[in-house]
């Protein structure tokens, strides 16, 4: 259909046409007078109102073609417009999708850069803790290797002093808790190894979606910018179409959306796992700075019984000494004292035995010889009593002497046992590191 505004096609008067313009009859013909002879002429040959009608066929033929062919015209200038602009429309909407397009992917691409720098930055600051846990672990090796030591020191002390009193109780103790600090610093190592091994892991997810991110940006940016003048456009048919494996809007942004929300639960759990390790290298400090303490102080109460011990065995042995002089100097008066008294029994007996020999009737039982036989008795019964008191002193000074062997053995286990616990043990915990979380700085 022609528009209202363009011009319509004149239409030329002519003849009225017939309904078929060629319908013409052979029985219309004007039959020829001159018979048979002229049959050959005429067999052929049209009436003047047919060749007036088939004309008229022509033109209407040729009006009707150009009429047709302006209404073609028409209809492809308004179909080459509308095309044109449809075309414009859809290559600027293309274009704003693509710069929509581009404004997602910049976005992700900018969480996912700012994800992979913090997560990092966490795994470095963790790999930081984790190296001040390694350290730590070595610090403990020397307090563990001069507890050991102390209780082998220990070991080496002679009956009775090799008792378990607070300082062995304690010094096991302290064993028992470096090795379990050991044991919790070993855990907590593996268990930061393996983190920094899952925020790596992750990292690399999250760098492989920004490096597709980056690609597809670079990919729809020139695809912005292509127009038709562009010089490196050209047909791709097999194109047009969707890719069994394509993703969707939705799912696209989700598995961004997912890789960030696993790289935050990630560093989450690094920065938890850093504070965890802080915890453990303070408490760790604090308990075997305190353990040190205890251990210390049973060290010096320890250290100060046995010096008190030793002054009284050395008191004791002093009196012991002298008691041993006083009592051979005992022993050297009744030996003394015997041989007095063996002298006067000797003069007694001497004088009963001469006396014994008076003749006949002077053989008298006078008051002498009752006082020398009296006097006899009386050295018998002291030298007696004199014998089984220097068989009661000899027996003490053997006992005082069996003491005094006792006192210096016993001086001398507690000089050993104040040597091993003063001189081997407490001097050898000079180097023992106090603050386990200062050791761990330490290059």
């Amino acid at each position: 259909m022609a528009q209202p505004d363009e011009p319509q096609p004149t239409v030329v008067p002519s003849c009225p046409l017939p309904s078929k313009i060629c319908d013409v009859l052979r029985s219309d013909r004007p039959r020829s007078c001159c018979g048979m002879a002229m049959a050959g002429f005429r067999t052929s040959k049209y009436q003047v109102p047919e060749w007036h009608r088939r004309n008229a066929g022509v033109y209407y033929k040729a009006f009707t073609a150009s009429e047709e062919a302006e209404r073609g015209r028409a209809e492809s200038q308004h179909l080459m417009k509308h095309a044109a602009a449809s075309a414009q429309r859809a290559q600027e909407y293309s274009k704003t999708t693509l710069g929509q397009r581009l404004q997602d992917i910049h976005f992700w691409r900018v969480e996912l850069q700012k994800e992979i720098m913090e997560l990092d930055a966490e795994t470095n600051l963790l790999a930081a803790q984790k190296l001040r846990l390694e350290r730590a672990l070595d610090a403990t090796e020397v307090p563990y290797s001069v507890v050991i030591d102390n209780l082998e020191c220990r070991e080496r002390r002679q009956p009775p002093d090799l008792v378990i009193d607070e300082v062995e109780r304690q010094l096991l103790k302290e064993a028992d808790l470096i090795r379990d600090i050991r044991d919790l610093l070993k855990r907590t190592i593996i268990q930061a190894t393996t983190q920094i091994r899952s925020n790596r892991i992750q990292k690399e997810n999250c760098e492989l979606d920004w490096s597709d991110k980056v690609e597809t940006y670079h990919i729809d940016d020139k695809c912005v910018s292509y127009c038709t003048d562009s010089t490196n456009v050209q047909f791709h048919p097999s194109s047009v179409k969707f890719e069994e494996n394509a993703s969707t809007p939705k799912s696209w942004a989700q598995f961004s959306h997912d890789n960030i929300s696993s790289a935050e639960q990630k560093k989450l759990a690094s920065v938890q796992l850093r504070s965890l390790i802080n915890s453990i290298i303070h408490d760790a400090s604090e308990d075997l700075r305190m353990q040190r303490a205890a251990v210390n102080e049973a060290f010096d109460n320890r250290c100060r019984e046995l010096d008190d011990a030793k002054f009284r065995l050395e008191q004791h042995l002093q009196q012991i000494l002298k008691d041993i002089a006083d009592e051979e100097a005992n022993i050297l008066n009744l030996k003394k004292a015997i041989r007095d008294k063996e002298a006067h029994l000797k003069v007694a007996h001497t004088r009963l035995f001469d006396r014994s020999f008076r003749p006949n009737i002077e053989l008298c039982r006078d008051e002498p010889q009752f006082r020398l036989i009296s006097e006899v008795e009386e050295l018998t019964v002291f030298l007696e009593a004199l014998k089984r008191k220097l068989m009661e002193s000899e027996q003490n000074l053997k006992n005082l002497e069996e003491t005094r062997m006792k006192l210096e053995k016993e001086i001398a286990v507690k000089v050993n046992s104040i040597f091993i616990d003063r001189q081997k043990c407490m001097s050898y915990r000079v180097c023992y590191p106090v603050d386990l979380e200062v050791a761990s700085y330490k290059q």
